[in-house]
This record gives C-alpha cells, sequence and structure tokens, in this order.
C-alpha cells in the first residue's frame, strides 16, 4: 500500500534524538506514513540502534556527510507519499501535531505548511518569516553594530520579518526547516533544494521558490517540540544553539549560507551589499571594544576572542566572492 505522506528525518552521529524523535511519531497516528531515515556517513551504529527499535522505517545511506538540502533531496526522490515533511532529529511530536498539520494540508488551498515550534519550556520559536527586500533584516544579526540597528528599526515602526507566535493559521513567507510539510506536486514544479546549500538558509531560499506556486502558512493550534540547533551544536561542536553567533566554525557556516542565499534569491548586488556590511562593521565593532577595554569592563578578553573570530570569518567568506558571484555549482561545505 502506497504511503499517504513521507517523513524524511535527517541523521548525522545523533541516533539518540532520531529514537526519541522516532518515538514521538509513532505514538500518534502512523497508518499511512512512511518515515524515511538519511544518514550522512555518520560511522558509528546509529542504523544498528534505530533499526532494531523500528524496522519499519527505511534507511537511506549517503556515502558522504552531505548536509541537510542533499540529504533531505535524496529522501524526497526516494519519498513515496503524495505530501512530504521534513523534520530535524531533535524535535518531538506533541498531541499528534504531525498528522493534524497533514490531514489539514492535504485538503488545504496551501501548498505547504509548518506548525508552531515550541521550547522545551513550552515557550514559542519562530516558525514562520516573512521577505524583506534583498533580506536587509539580516544586518540586524551583524554583532555589535546589529542591536542597535534592531532599535532602530523598531523605533521607526518596521514590519516584523518574523512570526513570533502563531496562534492561528497565518500565511507566511517561508518556514522554519526544522518541521516544513510540503505538497509533492510543489515541489515537481519548485524543484528540489538546491544543492550548493550544506546547511543554514536553503529552506528560506526554496520556500521562495515555492511561494510561486502557492500559499505557505503556520498552523499555530498545532505544536511540536524542537530542541532549536540541538543536532548542529551536538555534532559541531558549538557552544551557541542559535544562528546569530558568527565567530566560530557554525558561525562561518551560518554566514556563507547566509551570503549564498542572498546572491540566488536577491542577485548579486544584494549580494555584494551584505558582505560589504560585515566588512565596514570590523572597524566599528572594534573602536567599541577599544572603548570598553579602556573602560576596564570585565569580560573583555573573551569579547576580544570573538572579535578575532568573526574577522577571520569574514575574510574567510569574502575569499569566497567570486565563487558565489558566478552562481556556478558549488558545495559550500564549511563544518
Amino acid at each position: 500500500m502506497k504511503a499517504s505522506y513521507s517523513i524524511i528525518i535527517v541523521n548525522y552521529k545523533t541516533p539518540q534524538l532520531v529514537l526519541q524523535c522516532l518515538q514521538s511519531i509513532y505514538a500518534g497516528t502512523a497508518a499511512g506514513i512512511e518515515v524515511i531515515v538519511v544518514d550522512n556517513a555518520s560511522g558509528d551504529n546509529s542504523r544498528q540502534q534505530i533499526e532494531a527499535a523500528y524496522p519499519q522505517v527505511k534507511w537511506l545511506q549517503m556515502g558522504y556527510n552531505s548536509g541537510f538540502a542533499r540529504a533531505n533531496n535524496a529522501g524526497i526522490r526516494h519519498s513515496e507519499g503524495a505530501i512530504i515533511l521534513l523534520l530535524n532529529s531533535d524535535t518531538l511530536n506533541i498531541k499528534n501535531a504531525i498528522f493534524g498539520c497533514f490531514e489539514r494540508l492535504q485538503k488545504d488551498r496551501f501548498i505547504a505548511a509548518g506548525v508552531q515550534l515550541l521550547n522545551e519550556d513550552n515557550t514559542p520559536q519562530i516558525s514562520g518569516n516573512f521577505f524583506m527586500r534583498g533580506g536587509l533584516n539580516y544586518l540586524m544579526t551583524l554583532p555589535c553594530t546589529g542591536e542597535l540597528l534592531r532599535k532602530m528599526a523598531i523605533a521607526a515602526g518596521m514590519k516584523k520579518t518574523n512570526l513570533p507566535e502563531a496562534i492561528q493559521t497565518t500565511e507566511v513567507d517561508w518556514i522554519n526547516g526544522a518541521f516544513l510539510m510540503v505538497k509533492k506536486k510543489a515541489v515537481e514544479k519548485a524543484g528540489l533544494m538546491d544543492e550548493d546549500f550544506f546547511l543554514y538558509a536553503e529552506e528560506s531560499e526554496w520556500c521562495s521558490r515555492l511561494k510561486n506556486f502557492g500559499p505557505l502558512c503556520i498552523y499555530g493550534d498545532l505544536n511540536v517540540y524542537h530542541l532549536e540547533g540541538g543536532s548542529s551544536a551536538t555534532t559541531f561542536n558549538s557552544a551557541t544553539r542559535g544562528y546569530r553567533v558568527y565567530s566560530d566554525k557554525k558561525g562561518l557556516q551560518i554566514m556563507v549560507s547566509n551570503f549564498l542565499g542572498f546572491r540566488k534569491q536577491y542577485g548579486v548586488g544584494w549580494y555584494l551589499f551584505h558582505q560589504l556590511a560585515h566588512l565596514a562593521n570590523l572597524p566599528v565593532y572594534g573602536v567599541v571594544l577599544l572603548i570598553k577595554t579602556f573602560l576596564f569592563r570585565p569580560g573583555i578578553k573573551a569579547a576580544w576572542s570573538t572579535f578575532a573570530g568573526y574577522t577571520a570569518n569574514v575574510f574567510r567568506a569574502l575569499s569566497l566572492a567570486p565563487r558565489i558571484i558566478s552562481n556556478k555549482p558549488y558545495f559550500y561545505k564549511l563544518l
């Protein structure tokens, strides 16, 4: 019997997270689902653990660490369902939310949907977002100056580019990739995820193409726990779980993936604008740290270390500018 919908989970050395996720899936309505675990060459006993506990799961082995887009694309190609769900391994299904989302989406006018993601303490995570011209909202993630720009934007009454919390069904421009359910007929029109991406920004670029063929939404009354960044933080030895720190290896990957997204979605001019914004931010950031040093502010040594990491990453990203500008196929894997 052909599956009604397919759930794709990417694993890279996180079998315990996958097992918890699967337990929450099968605790709900499991009839008609196909679950595909795509393994990014973990090199551990993930397969043995997962197949022993859930033999009904389909295992798809990648020959290398292919990241998020390529692994999910492989899962999509092997899926049978008319609807597919890209689901992070660090998520937990609450009150049968996955089945609830599927039931609604298959009858709805929307071509893709997410749910309201929650932290472990039940506070909301940003699950849906809105595009802003040229990705200008990303300037607010700049270290040091970003917070000032954010306050200025709020004071000027700028429309928010994200949905802090969805209470009801709300139309959005793009959906958090931790839980992204899509009708396969829309994927056939828009194409798969762009395989130049390794991690981060790929779902935003993909949704920008999907949106050309129909609306996207967040079902705000459906909830899934998301241990935000849990899988990547564990896997890549990063102390940070968010996506606003640019000073470590994970930060370099986020920065470059964002730049790649600007190039693909908005064009060369906007990509160069963002690259130059990070370069221009360096002297401002440095001067602020000098002032704090002279004022004997606590934690200044750590702050200089963060600045050094950020500076190195900005110039490492700059070295990739010719490739990004050319937009020729290239796998931007930096982790």
